[in-house]
């Protein structure tokens, strides 16, 4: 028995030899990584498959803490853009603001476009929050960080589901017709929300190192916010035109709202160009977080 017992360590201990030796060996090396792309694309691919499980895994985790924690749950995705259409309707109502003729009724028009504006809000938050949060684990645990990324990005869409159960109340509620280009739509809001991850992407490493970073995005959301077509219909005269015109958010979140109500793509040119820049940006702001993050983490653990 004790014969038996010795050869099973025996053959575990082979086994476990055998399974390090074919595990890829990492070294590292003070020469840039951008001498050799080719292999850095190889290596970020493989990250980003790896962390599918454990994003899963922190999706999961962040959903339950997040609704756990609060009395009204899921409510919390409703009462922002609620309340901002109550507040402009009150607003309206007594002639302290003029936002024009919208193309489906005012109270739909400012609880959808508010919708996606705070999806775009948690689309570029999301990458900041995420290595705030985790800057425990990534100081003692070797992990592929893309896994933060993407568990943000389920929460995103998750969350914008319970939005949608509004945006279809909306639709039935005022009898708003859909026409077939509805199915689109997704398209156009996953640029949206590419565009949201590529800016946090670039913010991310700041962030975990000065919390400026954290504090400066819910100022800038403000003034972007009246930039952006959410409580008004696009301006198409004057200098203020050319700023909303010039805002990618705008021809991304019009492109969203318009296939989704009037079943058109209003401004194609925009929408394209919009979309170039959150490649460019999602693309480059992975690259920025992938090279910066072992710095980042080597600095935090100093």
């Amino acid at each position: 028995m004790n014969d038996n017992h010795s050869t099973r360590l025996y053959l575990n201990k082979v086994n476990i030899m055998t399974h390090r030796q074919s595990q890829p060996v990492i070294v590292y090396t003070p020469e840039s990584r951008l001498r050799h792309p080719v292999i850095l694309l190889r290596e970020m691919r493989r990250d980003l498959l790896a962390s599918r499980g454990l994003a899963w895994q922190l999706l999961v985790r962040d959903i339950k803490a997040q609704y756990r924690q609060s009395l009204l749950g899921v409510f919390w995705a409703f009462l922002p853009p609620i309340v901002t259409a109550v507040a402009l309707l009150v607003a309206k109502d007594v002639g302290a603001i003029n936002v024009g003729a919208t193309s489906i009724p005012y109270p739909a028009y400012v609880m959808f476009s508010m919708a996606l504006w705070q999806t775009f809000v948690e689309a570029l938050n999301g990458p900041v929050a995420a290595v705030g949060a985790a800057k425990p684990m990534l100081a003692k645990i070797n992990f592929p960080r893309e896994a933060l990324i993407l568990a943000k990005l389920g929460e995103v869409f998750f969350n914008f589901g319970i939005k949608l159960l509004l945006i279809v109340a909306l639709f039935i509620w005022f009898r708003i017709p859909v026409s077939e280009m509805v199915i689109l739509a997704p398209v156009a809001l996953v640029h949206l929300v590419g565009l949201g991850t590529g800016i946090g992407l670039w913010l991310s490493p700041l962030g975990a190192l000065y919390q400026d970073i954290g504090r400066a995005i819910p100022l800038l959301m403000t003034p972007w916010l009246l930039l952006t077509p959410v409580i008004y219909p696009p301006p198409t005269k004057g200098w203020f035109s050319v700023l909303v015109n010039w805002n990618p958010v705008t021809p991304l979140l019009v492109t969203v709202r318009d296939l989704a109500t009037v079943g058109m793509v209003s401004e194609p040119a925009g929408f394209w160009w919009a979309s170039g820049l959150m490649v460019i940006l999602l693309l480059s702001g992975w690259l920025f977080y992938r090279l910066a993050m072992p710095f980042i983490v080597e600095r935090m653990s100093s």
